[in-house]
């Protein structure tokens, strides 16, 4: 597989997202040693920036990566997440808690689980807006003195307060959500800048071009869902979830919302059809035509679209396929 710098550090440039292995899709489908057989054949295809976080199953996914790492350790770039608490797992509520004292104990939690001594990037998950950025963002830098952490990143953030945690310590990463049909991370209007599930604490504004800023200072751009939770790949055609998949109470899946934006989906297969490659290849590829900085971190469960979206970091879109691409219409329905 083609590479991308992390850090100084080469990494697959196509990553695997592991969160729907332990929480929010299908989880009646979840299989433990199918998860850590299929991500230890993404670092066979070379598939090495593995993304997990605390809240994905309640410590469930971070304990399945670490499980699956065993004796691989050094042959992935890890990195998970601190600043989101599972409040409800039932309802799969979480709360924010930035404070300087639960990054550092939650640190701790996250080196067991993995069962490493050192986190290779290390998330906030979101901003609370109870505690001072600077005030967090020290204490997970305190971590990166103690050798615990190797790289500090940012979750779902403005460039503002990119920029406010970059000049105390570096931002290596951004991780927004970005793909055809969710541009606010490149600066586009109607964007809800740090919201998730079960939370009205965002910011309600534009984040600005974060997928700039990352670029001109030197960090990574991650995105997150580059496949619309699965809809690009154009296998969804109608609002049919089990009732512990999110994507049942989403807006943009919704019966008369997901019809609309079945129009996405049909300019994606149309360039798909001219490379005989799918649409989730088109839909990764064109995250990755954002910029070399750019590390998308698709997930699945399943070895099949594993390998089909680490084809993706071979497919190069022509300006044309960019183009008609950029002109699809705008998606119906929030992202939340």
């Amino acid at each position: 597989m083609r590479t991308r710098d992390f850090a100084g550090t080469p990494v697959g440039a196509v990553g695997l997202g592991c969160m729907g292995m332990s929480w929010a899709y299908s989880e009646s489908e979840r299989d433990d040693d199918a998860s850590v057989a299929l991500i230890r054949e993404a670092l066979d295809l070379g598939v090495t920036f593995l993304d997990t976080a605390q809240p994905y199953g309640d410590g469930h996914n971070e304990a399945l990566v670490g499980r699956a790492l065993a004796g691989r350790r050094d042959g992935a770039v890890v990195a998970t997440k601190t600043g989101l608490v599972v409040e409800s797992p039932a309802t799969r509520k979480l709360v924010r808690n930035g404070t300087p004292e639960h990054v550092k104990a939650s640190a701790e939690d996250s080196l067991r689980r993995l069962g490493t001594d050192a986190i290779d990037l290390y998330y906030l998950h979101r901003v609370d807006p109870r505690v001072p950025l600077a005030e967090t963002w020290g204490a997970m830098a305190e971590l990166v003195a103690e050798g615990k952490v190797r790289r500090l990143g940012l979750s779902e953030v403005s460039v503002a307060q990119a920029a406010e945690a970059h000049a105390i310590h570096p931002v290596a990463a951004v991780q927004s959500e970005l793909s055809l049909w969710t541009r606010d991370a490149m600066g586009e209007p109607g964007g809800m800048a740090g919201t998730m599930p079960g939370d009205s604490t965002g910011t309600g504004d534009g984040p600005g071009d974060v997928v700039g800023w990352c670029a001109a200072n030197g960090a990574a751009f991650v995105p997150f869902s580059p496949l619309g939770r699965g809809f690009l790949t154009g296998t969804l055609t109608s609002a049919d979830f089990e009732d512990t998949d999110f994507r049942g109470g989403n807006p943009r899946f919704q019966e008369e919302a997901l019809k609309a934006n079945l129009r996405i989906v049909e300019v994606v297969k149309a360039v798909a059809a001219r490379h005989g490659a799918t649409p989730a290849q088109v839909a990764i590829a064109w995250t990755l035509a954002q910029g070399e900085h750019v590390i998308p971190i698709p997930g699945t469960k399943k070895p099949k679209y594993l390998r089909d979206n680490a084809g993706a970091a071979g497919l190069d879109l022509t300006e044309a396929d960019l183009a008609q691409l950029d002109g699809v219409p705008a998606a119906v329905g929030g992202r939340y």
